[in-house]
């Protein structure tokens, strides 16, 4: 459905935008696809355009990212400013990768307007995803930051923890960012054993996901429960618990990886008991 391209779309063909406003993703309330803004949309609104970045093809229709201009008042009744949590489930999985693509590239122009080696203007390459330096040569390509997001199973039992961010009563598998000379595997066992004071082994993996808050790639993983009691470190983990299958708190939704390995786990087990 999307195809990701870096060269200039024939300019007659009819595009398609995703538009972001100081920051926030402009969704078209008259429209099911919501935060995909046809041609006409844009040039009825007399937008002006700050930056503007070709993203690729959504339905073999050129796509394109745009910040528009803060003077713009948009009218309430047609258009939401908003997060991307705000349509996170309510479009298609691809649609919203798409929208996440469009922010990070857009943010990732905006941080490297300016070279962080000599301070010289940055300029966009024409020829790939980059910003170039040209009196120095520093390259710098659009920030992904890896994270490993695990389930950590025993039996029939899953561990969930709420994050001190977490909404009360919301609990999900623990995750963790992949610092510098680490492989996924040493993060999963040392997250693990940071945030709630267990060891575990038996890594599966699972799936990843692109996860645009803001440029994180989610690599998900199961892992079995080897030892410990659990000790949640307090500036991160509120709570943390084991939870039966069967009788699970409030968890997110099946949009997130995280909502995945619990599903996935969940009908597993659910199969294996019939």
């Amino acid at each position: 459905m999307f195809r990701p391209d870096n060269s200039p779309p024939d300019p007659a063909l009819p595009a398609l935008h995703v538009v972001f406003q100081r920051g926030r993703l402009v969704s078209d309330m008259r429209s099911p696809r919501l935060c995909l803004l046809e041609e006409e949309v844009v040039q009825r609104g007399g937008w002006q355009v700050r930056r503007r970045q070709f993203l690729g093809y959504w339905q073999e229709q050129p796509c394109f990212v745009l910040e528009i201009d803060d003077v713009h008042e948009l009218d309430p009744m047609d258009y939401q400013l908003g997060s991307l949590w705000q349509v996170l489930g309510r479009v298609d999985e691809q649609l919203f990768a798409l929208a996440g693509r469009a922010a990070q590239l857009l943010d990732w122009e905006k941080d490297h307007q300016f070279c962080g080696r000599c301070g010289q203007a940055m300029q966009v390459d024409e020829a790939e995803r980059a910003m170039r330096c040209v009196p120095c040569g520093v390259t710098n390509y659009p920030r992904i930051a890896p994270c490993v997001i695990m389930l950590v199973t025993r039996g029939d039992e899953l561990l969930l923890a709420r994050n001190v961010n977490h909404p009360q009563g919301m609990y999900s598998t623990l995750a963790g960012f992949i610092e510098a000379g680490e492989t996924v595997e040493e993060t999963l066992v040392r997250e693990v054993k940071e945030e709630v004071g267990l060891d575990v082994g038996g890594l599966r993996y699972f799936q990843s996901q692109s996860w645009p808050f803001p440029n994180q790639l989610m690599l998900g993983f199961f892992a079995e429960y080897r030892g410990g009691e659990i000790v949640c470190e307090p500036s991160e983990i509120a709570d943390a618990q084991w939870f039966h299958y069967r009788d699970l708190p409030r968890v997110p939704p099946p949009a997130s990886v995280a909502g995945q390995l619990i599903d996935h786990y969940v009908k597993t087990r659910s199969q294996s008991a019939e």
